[in-house]
């Protein structure tokens, strides 16, 4: 039996890719917004610093997921994304 692959969108560069390749952002009920985990409505971001820019300057995230983001949200999904960047550089 094969492997599905399931597809999902960037917010910010509206690419295609499969999941496991794209940052996940949830609106919790319960903890507000998360990062890669969460039951809610979600958001996926490329790993990349021109759809993280992108997101941030037009406020993708926000009209996505339907809902407020704080600065220091932002400031945590940066770090994330300078710790996925700094993982591809090393491989």
């Amino acid at each position: 039996m094969s492997q599905r692959t399931i597809l999902r969108r960037c917010v910010s560069c509206k690419k295609v890719l499969d999941r496991k390749f794209l940052l996940k952002v949830t609106r919790d009920f319960q903890n507000g917004v998360v990062l890669s985990s969460g039951m809610g409505r979600s958001a996926y971001l490329c790993p990349t610093e021109s759809c993280f820019e992108e997101a941030w300057k037009r406020k993708r995230l926000q009209k996505a997921l339907r809902c407020e983001i704080h600065s220091s949200f932002f400031n945590m999904l940066q770090k994330q994304l300078n710790t996925c960047i700094d993982s591809d550089t090393e491989a």
